[in-house]
């Protein structure tokens, strides 16, 4: 997901779960900035690779912040945090100051990422800041994820290629936002005076079902003619109303999203049309 701007990018490789490798790229690549976005993020997963998913989302977080102490603190350091630290929510929007109650193995392991971010911090004296980032998405989102899930299988019903959409719970609902918005909180956030950690919200909650509405509607169709609910999509133990309120990330960044969320629906949906497009003319077969 990429292809777009690896022409500017230098791509080198490191290993989350060996610390050795993080302290050798510090060391070589002398970074000012260093974005820790890495982890097994998909939910679901996380039930059935729980340990996998320790050792990566949450163990990682510390083999980092322990190779950026050794070799330069004076890294500035994000970690992706998440929504899902929530998880069965006991207030309703979530603030930075909302107690955590994690609902599945990612949540749990993002959960202690965040702590030891803030321990290094206060331990170590580092500028390592985080961000609570509810859903974000985008036309790169990964096919694994309901909301790519969706838009990807519109486009594909669209053009002719499908005819029903598999979904668990259509009533969970989740405070989705736009990718790019949040890149730019991130960015944000390692340009202030002192380290601290933010939510990264629209302040709004739609259910998947609204989403469906949406991507449908977009392309001329009714989702109810497409969408089939099936019992294996749902998760062991669902979260309750993630909706988060980033009146701290508007006061102290100035920050706040600039995409609606038709808006992000529409431009998902576009993107895969786009892409399944495309496919389709490069795998035309020749004329006779």
């Amino acid at each position: 997901r990429l292809a777009h701007i690896q022409d500017r990018l230098e791509i080198v490789h490191g290993d989350l779960l060996d610390q050795d490798s993080l302290i050798e790229l510090l060391r070589e690549w002398h970074p000012q900035e260093v974005y820790n976005l890495a982890a097994q993020s998909f939910v679901p997963t996380s039930f059935s690779q729980p340990v996998l998913t320790g050792e990566v989302t949450a163990l990682g977080v510390t083999r980092l912040l322990d190779a950026i102490r050794m070799v330069d603190p004076a890294i500035r350091f994000y970690q992706a945090s998440s929504s899902e630290m929530f998880g069965k929510v006991v207030e309703v929007p979530q603030t930075e100051s909302t107690p955590f109650y994690p609902r599945s193995p990612y949540g749990v392991a993002k959960l202690y990422g965040h702590w030891i971010t803030i321990n290094y911090r206060e331990s170590y004296d580092l500028h390592a800041s985080s961000g609570m980032l509810f859903n974000h998405e985008s036309p790169r989102r990964g096919l694994e994820f309901v909301t790519r899930k969706i838009s990807h299988s519109v486009a594909r019903i669209k053009l002719g290629l499908d005819r029903e959409l598999r979904l668990g719970n259509l009533e969970a609902q989740r405070d989705w936002g736009f990718a790019g918005d949040y890149v730019k909180a991130m960015w944000l956030m390692l340009q202030q005076d002192a380290p601290d950690d933010y939510v990264v919200a629209t302040g709004e909650t739609h259910s998947v079902r609204e989403f469906c509405e949406i991507a449908f509607d977009h392309v001329g169709l009714d989702w109810q003619d497409h969408v089939v609910v099936d019992e294996r999509f749902f998760r062991p133990a669902e979260v309750d109303l993630l909706i988060g309120d980033p009146k701290k990330a508007l006061s102290q960044l100035g920050w706040k999203a600039e995409t609606s969320f038709d808006q992000l629906v529409r431009m998902m949906v576009d993107g895969d049309i786009t892409e399944l497009e495309g496919d389709a003319i490069v795998n035309q077969p020749e004329s006779p």
